[in-house]
């Protein structure tokens, strides 16, 4: 009776896994299922990426799966799907069929390089280290190697959430970093000034005790800070929102991490105790703090929002401060979009994870094969004219987190908002720039461009891009004089960019000078000898010679 047992289970085992094994076809016809079913039901999505390139890289990888192995397929349909790059369009990684570990760390982005930031207690010792390799790679080429499988919005998405992927074994082999598919992976470490490796043992992925990309505290994680002495963006995180009067700035600082109600109280009471708080005590400050703040529904903004108008009191340049920074997503953006639309909210911190208008509000589409889960984005959320998009919301006040900073739960973002001073400050350096040249104060113009470009706050502004963009602008309405002046400009501001040469060279040709043209164009073609704007460069170069 027990051998009969025993064979029918081994029996409805072997069954089962022949079931569940698929082979190189039906990835395939699943890879073709979702080509068709973008082209057919959300063809909008093309809007970063043509549908030329999409379906070259879908050929590509078609042609590569018979010599995959699962996870590599897997990896692969990510990196399909992040061509979109919008956040909210993704695989579904723990809801498919293909397993897949997570080393036990948690690792976070610093201006001075990536840092392990949580551990299991197994690997407490590692808290703190700075990672300078990964299987002898270096970290930047690491970075750049994964980077493709994120479905990274922009820069800051990655920031927030590419060490996610960083920790997946599958991923590393699947982008080159491991030869073989392996569970120990080699670290190359630096910590209280000494370097030493360290091999990490990966386990099959689970919860990880963690909120917003914090330890939580009472689990055997350990973190590299003192969860004791949180900062105030760091308090009380089993709350979605709270707020604190600090009565030597008199300051209300709010913060909000979820667009949802807690379950304690939906947002417009607790806004409402906020904004009566403001009217009845000494607050010459209000920071609402959202820079945890990954979204929800955008439906819940309203009271916020409306609030914030009706106090005349705070809704002023230089009471009003919104904390922004790269886990900012979504109905978040949203908010933050509302705030910049209606309020004179000064935005501090880094630029957020989302664009400015975006696509989201996903829909899951299962393979018909592998049931492998596809999250399509389908809504688009415009609150902002076209011209006015862009891959992030910068901010005005710009403050980067460093590492000593984080360890030693000193938040220099809230102090720069604290701190103050409207004397020197520039809302809108564009605006104010525009506002120069508008007045012909030319060579003020050069002066205050080069101290703005400078000046660390403004870091996230994407000046060369808004001058580009001007110049053009002075192109296009046949103001030739005024266009060279600008694009001459950009080039005095960001002189190793070929494409500041470019369209000075392209100016000066409209303006029939083919001697400054040429020479421009030759500039171009130097500094990027190999890239896409020294081949422009040689093609009109070569438009010039058939003139």
């Amino acid at each position: 009776m027990k051998k009969t047992v025993l064979f029918l289970t081994f029996l409805l085992c072997w069954q089962l896994n022949a079931q569940n094994t698929l082979t190189s076809e039906n990835w395939k016809t699943d890879l073709r299922f979702l080509q068709k079913t973008v082209h057919e039901e959300y063809p909008f999505l093309f809007k970063k990426i043509t549908a030329e390139d999409f379906d070259a890289a879908v050929e590509k990888f078609h042609d590569a799966i018979p010599n995959m192995q699962d996870h590599e397929i897997l990896v692969g349909f990510a990196k399909i799907i992040a061509l979109f790059k919008y956040g909210h369009t993704r695989v579904g990684f723990r809801d498919g069929p293909v397993p897949y570990h997570q080393l036990p760390i948690y690792t976070r982005e610093f201006p001075e390089g990536t840092y392990i930031t949580g551990t299991h207690e197994d690997y407490g010792t590692l808290v703190g280290a700075k990672i300078l390799a990964v299987e002898n790679k270096p970290m930047a080429d690491v970075l750049k190697a994964i980077y493709p499988v994120v479905p990274a919005e922009n820069d800051q998405f990655f920031k927030a959430y590419g060490g996610l992927y960083l920790v997946i074994p599958e991923v590393l082999h699947a982008q080159g970093i491991t030869e073989t598919l392996q569970q120990e992976i080699d670290f190359s470490l630096e910590k209280d000034g000494k370097t030493f490796s360290a091999t990490i043992l990966a386990k099959e992925a689970g919860d990880i005790p963690m909120a917003y990309g914090e330890v939580k505290p009472g689990t055997n994680w350990v973190s590299v800070r003192d969860l004791e002495s949180n900062p105030l963006y760091l308090k009380d995180l089993d709350k979605i929102y709270y707020y604190e009067y600090l009565p030597q700035e008199k300051a209300l600082y709010v913060r909000h991490s979820q667009i949802q109600d807690d379950p304690s109280e939906d947002i417009p009471t607790f806004y409402k105790r906020v904004f009566d708080f403001v009217e009845n005590n000494e607050v010459e400050k209000l920071i609402i703090d959202v820079r945890l703040n990954g979204g929800g529904n955008n439906y819940k903004n309203k009271p916020i929002i409306t609030g914030t108008i009706e106090q005349q009191k705070i809704n002023q340049k230089g009471k009003l401060f919104v904390i922004i920074g790269r886990r900012t997503f979504s109905a978040c953006q949203n908010l933050v979009n509302e705030f910049s639309n209606y309020t004179n909210a000064i935005f501090v911190g880094e630029p957020t994870a989302e664009n400015i208008n975006f696509y989201g509000d996903n829909r899951r589409v299962d393979l018909p094969n592998s049931k492998l889960p596809m999250y399509l984005s389908f809504a688009w959320w415009q609150d902002k004219p076209q011209w006015e998009n862009g891959p992030y919301t910068a901010p005005h006040l710009a403050v980067e987190m460093g590492f000593d900073d984080y360890r030693s739960n000193r938040d220099p973002v809230l102090e720069k908002a604290l701190g103050f001073n409207s004397a020197d400050f520039i809302i809108d350096p564009m605006a104010y720039l525009r506002g120069l040249f508008m007045e012909n104060k030319l060579d003020l113009l050069r002066t205050e461009a080069m101290r703005l470009v400078k000046d660390p706050q403004y870091r996230f502004v994407k000046f060369e891009d808004e001058f580009n963009k001007a110049g053009y602008n002075l192109l296009d309405s046949k103001q030739i004089e005024g266009a060279i002046f600008v694009l001459q400009a950009n080039t005095e501001l960001f002189p190793e960019s070929a494409n500041t040469w470019d369209s000075l060279a392209e100016a000066y040709w409209k303006a029939g000078d083919a001697i400054k043209a040429r020479e421009y164009y030759q500039k171009a073609i130097d500094l990027d000898p190999q890239g896409p704007i020294g081949d422009n460069a040689r093609n009109m170069l070569k438009k010039m010679d058939k003139k």
